[in-house]
């Protein structure tokens, strides 16, 4: 791996849920009390499938851009590039992707917003010829 991109250490192989990214990520849970937050990085590639943050109440996600460059997605919306000092506000129910721009690493916390009944639905990867054409 990379010598560390930001001042959060990069943490291990995220094996836990590596079925659910395309490339490797890696992952440094930096509190799971109160609030979940993990500092996630991308190998140059690396992104998550398609996903969805349920909530009955509250719920979703933000994420703060903290080295490298990536993208997010909405389904149906173009992508957005990302880059040091971005803040991502996802609410819950947006079906959406998250990860490293093509031949660049990327890092960004990802807080759990909290809420009841939270859980995250897992969906299909990111279509691998609309990512490539990414700039």
């Amino acid at each position: 791996m990379e010598k560390e991109l930001s001042v959060f250490p990069s943490g291990s192989k995220n094996d836990a849920f590596a079925q659910y990214f395309t490339g490797q990520s890696y992952l440094n849970m930096l509190s799971t009390t109160q609030v979940g937050i993990g500092n996630v990085t991308f190998e140059p590639g690396c992104r998550n499938n398609w996903h969805i943050h349920h909530a009955q109440q509250g719920g979703g996600q933000i994420l703060l851009c903290t080295a490298g460059r990536g993208y997010y997605q909405e389904w149906g919306k173009p992508p957005r590039r990302l880059h040091p000092g971005d803040v991502v506000n996802i609410p819950a129910g947006v079906k959406h992707w998250h990860g490293a721009a093509p031949g660049e690493w990327f890092q960004h916390l990802a807080v759990e917003v909290p809420g009841e009944g939270c859980r995250t639905e897992w969906c299909e990867p990111v279509d691998a010829a609309e990512y490539d054409a990414l700039e």
